[in-house]
């Protein structure tokens, strides 16, 4: 008998055999319980269409059309690959690379689909004519989105939509009428900072390519050319949807009208800063996305009014099917709301899910919640790729995942817990409790989200429910679901003057919330892997149903270390070359000087977890600042940084920083720094994030956003004023 290595392994360390044993075994045991959680492999179906879209957003530049027909090619491959191979691995294999691959083909060339020139420049005043998209208040003003454009002075190369704010009018302002007007137009602002958002991209897939403000008012024009039924029917929508919102705000003027507007038509600009600080504060900022929450409110409680009536006619209920009809005529209610609300992501995924149940009640078959989620997910997608990227996407469907995944597990536990006697006030108790438990759950599940893309954690969301969604569904939306219905018929002034009082007790609710101590934490920025980690995981545990699901705690684990490891950044310079911010020896991050692009510094802030005012985070001598007439000068972590606002100041800086950030151009004798920054460079690479390690970290606005269609850099100067993106020629 030969003795092997192994054996005499073994028998030295008798352990060893067990773990052996253990080690064979696992592959037999992951195959059985992948098998037996077969039923929910379709819920990863979005999943991975969605990494493909995330994966081409994360790309550092953007790709030539040519990849994405040969990702959208091997996707079809691997597509029927996976329909005629019999081995279960492979076939999974094949599909998730098609999902992936399709994923990716598809946000490639629906961003070339919605190519459109975008202004480089600051440009105007400049001549203006176009239709009026959409419009809502903003500010002294009504911010209007203009289609269709005219602009003489860039004749073939006017951006297909702009938006610009207008002061006076209003009766012309009007979503349908034909309008000219002369406005300053900028192009979409970029990032404050690296990681920050970007506005610009979401105008890109809007195909908004300068935003601006006009110079008096606006006049009507006749019509300039002949629109498309669709265009035709985009126009009446908004028109519909103007009417209503005017109608709204005329019964209950102010904030609370404001309100109304919101969780009716979608139309948020007329809700004081004051006011929504309180219902974000409290954790009810979730009823100002029109969601699940109103959609199911308005919708379910019409379908069992309708059933009860029908129930009430025995003429009819014993010789139709009334519980189908209840479902049909509540579709057709719930396809009108999402249309007047603007279809946003989180009605259309609430839509989805509703009209999947209302179906199933048509075809008799019954209504799974997660493959809704999953069906509303991949709905949402394909229209809307950029979608993913946004929070009302992330916040709308970790929230729903979560809640379903524990509706889920609250069945299985009463399929299994023996049936006891319901007490007197069981309806009132199983009321609050769903209350308290989709509060708490969705606050949690929705709460790496928060903090990731408003650097801010909410800590009483769930008594600001508890207290508040009462009232929501009981008087605000049933009042609101009437004052709807009256509005043909003039009579909707009292539905709506209940629906206001409901909103002001949540207003109360609200306020009394938020003014608690502590109700709000401000949060460091996070970054990208941390969120991803945090989806991962949450995604994991979600959509698994056998113990193997635990395994995502793992990156859940990472990515909340991740997070609370992150350090901010130690300077900040802003795209203006004159606001910078310094991180001081106590740690704070602290301005030069009062700033003079205040949004930056706002930004900066806030991501830092300050939640001071910018006036109050300047720096002083106290700080080891010292500033003159000519720039400033700070030690930080042994580094000697030089912030120049003149140019008589460059020589000594150059000479004696480390780090010199100039705002105007520093010439080439300027090399004595370890880094300059000046006018040019800024203008190039945007703002600037450096961290002061062994080597230098530095980040920019630009390199963060990469060679992208909505984010080519200007052109050089003298150049034309307007760029025209052919995502094919970028490199």
């Amino acid at each position: 008998m030969v003795v092997g290595p192994l054996t005499a392994a073994v028998r030295m360390r008798p352990g060893t055999a067990a773990i052996l044993r253990i080690a064979r075994g696992i592959p037999g045991s992951l195959r059985r319980t992948v098998l037996a959680d077969r039923e929910r492999w379709p819920l990863w179906l979005p999943v991975g269409f969605g990494m493909g879209i995330a994966l081409y957003f994360a790309l550092p530049s953007e790709p030539r059309s040519a990849v994405a027909l040969v990702a959208g090619a091997v996707a079809a491959l691997a597509a029927a690959a996976a329909v005629r191979l019999d081995n279960t691995a492979l076939r999974v294999f094949c599909a998730a690379t098609a999902v992936v691959g399709l994923g990716f083909a598809h946000a490639k060339l629906r961003s070339d689909r919605l190519a459109a020139p975008v202004i480089a420049h600051k440009m105007g005043p400049l001549a203006i004519s176009g239709l009026i998209d959409s419009a809502e208040p903003h500010g002294k003003g009504i911010r209007i989105v203009l289609s269709a454009l005219a602009m003489p002075r860039l004749h073939d190369a006017a951006p297909a939509r702009v938006r610009i704010v207008v002061r006076g009018a209003p009766d012309a302002l009007v979503p349908g009428n034909w309008i000219r007007l002369k406005a300053v137009l900028m192009p979409p602002p970029a990032p404050a900072a690296p990681g920050g958002y970007d506005f610009g991209r979401a105008a890109w897939f809007e195909r908004i390519g300068g935003v601006g403000f006009a110079y008096g008012h606006a006049e009507t024009i006749p019509p300039l050319q002949e629109l498309t039924w669709r265009e035709r029917l985009t126009a009446a929508i908004a028109a519909l949807r103007w009417r209503m919102t005017g109608r709204i705000r005329a019964a209950l003027p102010g904030s609370t009208g404001g309100i109304a507007a919101a969780l009716i038509t979608g139309e948020r600009g007329s809700i004081s800063d004051e006011d929504e600080a309180a219902l974000r504060d409290s954790g009810l900022a979730h009823v100002l996305a029109i969601a699940g929450l109103h959609m199911g409110l308005v919708a379910l409680g019409l379908f069992w009014l309708l059933r009860a009536i029908l129930a009430a006619i025995p003429a009819v209920a014993l010789a139709f099917p009334i519980k189908k009809w209840a479902a049909a005529a509540t579709l057709l209610c719930a396809t009108f709301y999402l249309v007047i609300s603007g279809a946003g992501t989180p009605s259309t995924r609430a839509y989805v899910m509703l009209s999947t149940m209302l179906v199933a009640i048509l075809f008799d078959r019954p209504a799974l919640s997660m493959r809704s989620l999953a069906l509303a997910a991949m709905v949402i997608l394909a229209l809307r790729p950029e979608s993913l990227v946004e929070p009302g996407f992330q916040m709308s469907f970790a929230a729903v995942a979560s809640l379903v995944a524990i509706a889920e597990w609250e069945l299985q536990r009463r399929a299994s817990k023996e049936r006891v006697p319901k007490g007197r006030f069981h309806s009132v108790s199983r009321y609050l409790r769903g209350i308290a438990i989709t509060s708490f759950v969705g606050s949690i599940a929705t709460a790496p989200y928060v903090a990731y893309h408003f650097d801010r954690s909410t800590h009483y969301a769930v008594l600001g429910n508890l207290l508040a969604m009462p009232v929501m569904g009981f008087i605000t939306m049933p009042a609101a679901a009437l004052g709807v219905i009256a509005m043909p018929f003039g009579l909707e002034a009292w539905p709506l003057k209940i629906m206001g009082f409901g909103i002001e007790i949540m207003l109360s609710v609200g306020r009394f919330v938020s003014a608690l101590p502590g109700a709000i934490s401000p949060v460091t920025a996070w970054p990208v892997s941390a969120i991803a980690l945090i989806s991962i995981g949450g995604l994991w545990i979600f959509l698994w149903r056998q113990p193997w699901r635990w395994f995502g705690l793992a990156p859940l684990a990472l990515g909340f270390a991740a997070a609370f490891l992150a350090r901010g950044p130690d300077i900040l310079v802003a795209r203006d070359g004159v606001t910078v911010a310094v991180r001081t020896a106590d740690g704070a991050l602290k301005l030069l000087r009062p700033p003079a692009d205040r949004y930056s510094a706002e930004e900066w802030l806030k991501r830092d977890g300050e939640a001071t005012p910018p006036a109050e985070a300047v720096a002083t001598s106290e700080d080891g600042v010292r500033c003159d007439g000519v720039g400033c000068v700070v030690h930080a972590r042994d580094t000697v940084i030089a912030a120049a606002s003149r140019i008589e100041a460059l020589a000594e800086d150059c000479a004696s920083a480390t780090i010199v950030i100039s705002s105007v151009p520093a010439d080439r004798s300027c090399r004595g720094p370890l880094l300059v920054i000046d006018r040019f460079t800024i203008e190039r690479a945007g703002g600037y994030a450096i961290r002061l390690s062994r080597p230098l970290q530095v980040e920019t606005v630009a390199g963060e956003r990469g060679a992208r269609p909505w984010s080519m850099p200007p052109p050089k100067r003298g150049s034309s004023q307007y760029r025209r993106i052919n995502p094919t020629s970028l490199p």
